[in-house]
């Protein structure tokens, strides 16, 4: 039992690792939320506990299966993104693999233990289709917002909700336990719902949740008390813009450097060429493009200074489409030094050499965006060609045109 505090509202609450497990009295989809992940960000934790208690009175009106899931819990009692390591960055098959002959693990890989053998067992007990959504919040001032691996499962079910879609952070990032529930093959993604403290940031966190249930079709939109107000909530904090971008650029602060960002900067805030953003090793960091700044860090923990983003033209986003339904991946093979590193044909392995002459957003068009990179080639991962898609297809979202 942790005990957590809310800054905004002034309010502890106890809370366990299950946070709440509502199964319905159909059958029907089942839904993971994750919150507190990330020890000072306490908002999803309560947005949960407020829905699923007022869900728990009224099991009748539910189809399927919610669990709502506590990431870190004496992080969390400390107020501190983490205690030993980030929880949010080991979630690597070789780091979970490295925990069975660990003899002595620290406070995050023994969360981790505990996380992992829950959502082995949440997927051995029940049926699909899964979901899984991981609640957050920024240091920074923000517009609620999605983050997702680019897959098209993942890009047709974020675009249900009238808030921003950031993809790609997966190529910056490693270790995220939804890049790893991705890898599996299921829809998965994150939820940002504002900065840590503000207040909106755990209404925000209702109103996706209520939104998740009614998308997921676990609860009828009838069903749903104020549906309109958590609609009208997410698509006035976000500025009505839906538009879904790609980060282009992380600042990945290094051991030892003096980083400092600059006051003032929220995320999907206009930048220009030349703008000062940071100050690193007395030194100024100035922006290399016209774009926009996201998630410009503002505590002490974290490794991730700031990420530049762009839209993505929309011509593209139904190239890509188009292009992963037929497949078309296969052509790469024919180039020299590429070839496929598995039988299943999801990773690519790229001659470095024969890296330098081929263009990155060609692999971004297909899904290629998570890599590995060792001493002679170069290892692309693609999230379509592991997604569960029959188990989605016959879902009403899933059938609607990605615009």
């Amino acid at each position: 039992m942790a005990q957590v505090y809310s800054k905004a509202l002034q309010k502890t609450i106890s809370v366990e690792r299950t946070i709440g497990k509502i199964k319905g009295n159909k059958k029907g989809p089942t839904i993971v939320f994750f919150s507190g992940i990330h020890g000072n960000e306490s908002a999803g934790v309560f947005a949960l506990q407020e829905v699923l208690y007022s869900i728990k009175s009224k099991k009748e009106i539910v189809k399927g299966n919610i669990y709502g899931v506590l990431g870190n819990p004496k992080a969390l009692e400390l107020n501190q993104r983490y205690v030993d390591s980030d929880l949010n960055r080991i979630w690597t098959s070789s780091n979970i693999e490295a925990l069975k002959t660990k003899e002595r693990l620290n406070t995050e890989e023994k969360e981790q233990v505990e996380l992992y053998c829950l959502l082995k067992e949440i997927l051995k007990n029940n049926k699909g289709p899964f979901y899984f959504i991981d609640l957050h919040t920024t240091s920074s001032r923000t517009l609620p917002f999605i983050t997702i691996n680019d897959a098209i499962i993942n890009r047709k079910f974020s675009k249900l909700f009238p808030v921003p879609i950031v993809l790609g952070i997966e190529e910056y990032l490693n270790g995220p336990l939804l890049s790893y529930i991705n890898e599996l093959g299921y829809v998965s993604l994150g939820f940002e719902s504002g900065q840590h403290d503000e207040h909106n940031a755990i209404t925000n966190g209702i109103a996706f949740i209520y939104l998740s249930l009614v998308f997921t079709n676990i609860i009828n939109k009838a069903d749903v008390l104020d549906y309109n107000k958590h609609y009208n909530q997410l698509n006035g904090t976000s500025n009505n813009i839906t538009d879904i971008f790609e980060v282009i650029y992380l600042h990945k602060i290094k051991n030892g450097e003096i980083f400092k960002m600059k006051t003032g900067f929220k995320s999907f805030q206009n930048i220009k060429r030349g703008e000062a953003l940071a100050i690193s090793d007395n030194k100024e960091i100035v922006s290399k493009y016209n774009a926009k700044i996201f998630m410009p860090l503002y505590q002490t923990k974290g490794r991730e200074g700031f990420f530049i983003i762009k839209r993505i033209n929309t011509f593209f986003l139904k190239l890509s489409v188009l292009l992963r339904r037929f497949k078309a991946d296969n052509f790469f093979v024919l180039f020299p030094g590429v070839s496929w590193e598995n039988r299943e044909r999801k990773v690519l392995q790229v001659n470095l050499k024969t890296a330098k002459f081929m263009v990155k957003p060609l692999f971004h068009l297909l899904g290629y965006r998570n890599k590995q990179v060792n001493k002679t080639h170069l290892k692309l991962y693609n999230r379509e060609r592991v997604a569960k898609v029959e188990m989605y297809k016959n879902e009403i979202w899933y059938k609607k045109p990605l615009n």
